[in-house]
């Protein structure tokens, strides 16, 4: 079955071998084993039930999470050549149920289908007249309340697995699931915990970083500048922050499009479709954008607040480099933000066990802010790793700043926060440094205190990010409400008596990612042309991989273009000639210069 499994992988998907753990899952389906996969976003989870789908009589039922993601998966199918559709509130209540008779007359090899279908009783009936030889459960860490987006329908999978004359096999795979996680969709699923196949979650092609202590702002537009027109996705916590930086990006003339829940349908579709087929390159979003999103071209991944955890943080960096392409996940840390993740807790309807376990993980991430060994090795160590090793690739692993002494600064700013009382914010303790003189100052009197004017050569701003720099290293805190004071961190107290040295490094520059060849980026325009011809994202024609590959082997011939990673035969017939004809003008055009 092995043999049949790689000739099918070839033959439709353009690829020689499996990645790691999809041949053993794969297997094990085959066999007709319940199997849990555990594989990093952009590992294969896919193909490890679309290709037992094809060997397997009768359909695979697929059930997924997100509109968008069945509409990616089936355009993706159907342009290999796979018979495929979705069931979802997307389709009229006729076209739902003539895909479901079409469906049970066995003319889709696989069915995608949302969980909250599996409360309608008249369609768990419609489903016993089906052929289903295999369930797929995507994203299967919904399932667990423990997890990061429990969704209540995907508890009634089990239920509907007993409505099937003879119970099909169980594929249940994810990304993020930590072992807690990994143990319930076992119980739920009635999964032996033997069953689970976990490949670890390292992702060698994505670059960690922290960017603590600096403007936010600054080095967001630095990034961007540096990689205009690379497709990217900067996360932000609320509506608010999405729509000042859209507008901010937007006016310093980058193409940027955002998506929050408080936008329309319509907006939020358009916004996502314009980015899906690099209509715009940036997409600004809360959290409501994502889970699912199969664009594979993403290069950049920027965290403008603090996600809630671990597991929330990976899936949605993990977004960036699907494609195995270099790609950068740079979390940009203010100290406000955990007032905020803790404002969402305590606003939320969870109990309080859930709440405490929320409050543990949100500890969890702030730590991740704050360590200095390898990022990669925190994450994996939080997903139940053992000791792994250090990436040698992430910020810190790379971090190489001279550190400078800045201890008399840093007794300057937490002398004047003790002397202000602990009652003022960030702003007002600048101020008093610098040696402002407002009214609300003077007023205050706050112009009488020993430590007025103690940093009157530098502004305002280079006080207040400074003022970040201590708060994020953990010697200043911030407390109350909507305006929050500074006060002294308990590490404040052997600063100010002259125990211990306060050391910062320099600021982190934004660097630029890899520049493409010029043959890559004309690829990139026939892939576009062919993208909108036939209503499809670019990256369903061929992944950024399979386009640098092209710029690098030059294929002329068909059996060249076969050997093109992700290049199999249905694609060679739909678009061999109109690239082999790009790359040959290409080359024509470079002897002729030559010449």
């Amino acid at each position: 079955m092995q043999d049949e499994a790689l000739k099918v992988l070839k033959q439709y998907f353009g690829y020689d071998g499996f990645r790691k753990g999809q041949d053993e899952i794969i297997s094990n389906l085959l066999a007709g084993r319940d199997t849990v996969g555990i594989m990093p976003t952009g590992g294969g989870k896919s193909i490890c039930y679309q290709i037992p789908a094809l060997l397997l009589p009768g359909t695979t039922l697929v059930i997924s999470p997100l509109i968008s993601l069945m509409k990616d998966q089936v355009d993706a199918l159907a342009d290999v050549g796979i018979a495929a559709t979705f069931i979802n509130s997307s389709l009229s209540f006729n076209e739902g149920r003539n895909r479901l008779a079409a469906a049970a007359s066995g003319k889709y090899k696989l069915v995608y289908i949302a969980p909250e279908r599996l409360e309608l009783p008249d369609f768990l009936q419609a489903l016993q007249r089906m052929d289903v030889s295999l369930v797929a459960v995507d994203e299967a860490h919904c399932i667990s309340q423990w997890g990061h987006d429990f969704r209540p329908s995907y508890r009634k999978i089990e239920a509907m697995l007993a409505h099937f004359p003879k119970r099909p096999v169980v594929a249940a795979l994810t990304a993020t699931a930590t072992p807690r996680v990994t143990a319930d969709i076992c119980r739920l699923l009635q999964i032996p915990q033997n069953q689970v196949i976990a490949t670890g979650f390292a992702r060698d092609n994505l670059f960690f970083q922290v960017i603590r202590g600096q403007n936010p702002d600054a080095f967001l537009t630095d990034y961007l500048r540096k990689n205009r027109d690379q497709p990217g996705i900067i996360y932000a916590a609320t509506r608010k922050d999405v729509d000042r930086l859209c507008s901010q990006l937007a006016k310093a003339g980058f193409s940027a499009g955002k998506y929050h829940a408080g936008l329309s349908e319509k907006e939020r579709v358009d916004n996502q479709e314009r980015f899906i087929y690099d209509d715009v390159s940036v997409l600004v979003a809360t959290n409501a954008f994502g889970m699912g999103i199969n664009k594979s071209n993403v290069r950049f991944v920027i965290h403008y607040s603090l996600p809630r955890n671990i597991e929330a943080y990976y899936q949605e960096a993990g977004r960036a480099g699907r494609d195995g392409e270099k790609s950068d996940c740079i979390l940009l840390f203010s100290p406000q933000d955990i007032r905020l993740q803790k404002f969402f807790i305590d606003q939320s309807d969870m109990d309080e066990a859930l709440k405490k376990e929320e409050y543990h993980k949100l500890d969890q991430m702030i730590g991740y802010c704050h360590t200095e060994s390898c990022l990669q090795g925190y994450i994996l160590r939080y997903f139940g790793e053992e000791d792994p090793e250090p990436c040698h690739h992430c910020g810190n692993c790379l971090d190489t700043r001279e550190k400078s002494d800045v201890t008399v600064a840093a007794q300057k700013v937490l002398s004047c926060v003790k002397r202000m009382r602990e009652r003022y914010g960030k702003l007002m303790v600048a101020k008093v440094l610098a040696g402002a003189s407002d009214q609300k100052i003077l007023s205050f009197r706050l112009d009488r205190l020993p430590t007025y004017g103690l940093m009157k050569d530098q502004t305002q701003k280079q006080i207040a990010d400074f003022i970040d720099f201590l708060t994020g290293e953990q010697y200043l805190e911030l407390r109350g409400g909507a305006y929050p004071t500074l006060a002294l961190a308990t590490r404040a107290v052997a600063v100010l008596k002259g125990e211990e040295r306060v050391f910062k490094k320099g600021a982190v520059h934004a660097v630029q990612l890899e520049v493409h060849s010029e043959l890559f980026e004309r690829l990139k325009q026939v892939r576009k042309e062919l993208a909108q011809k036939e209503y499809v994202p670019p990256y369903i024609i061929f992944s950024d991989q399979s386009l640098r590959e092209m710029s690098a082997r030059l294929p002329s011939t068909d059996r060249d273009f076969l050997m093109i990673k992700g290049v199999g035969q249905q694609k060679l017939e739909k678009y061999g000639l109109a690239f082999m004809e790009a790359i040959a003008a290409y080359e024509a055009a470079a002897t002729s210069e030559e010449g």
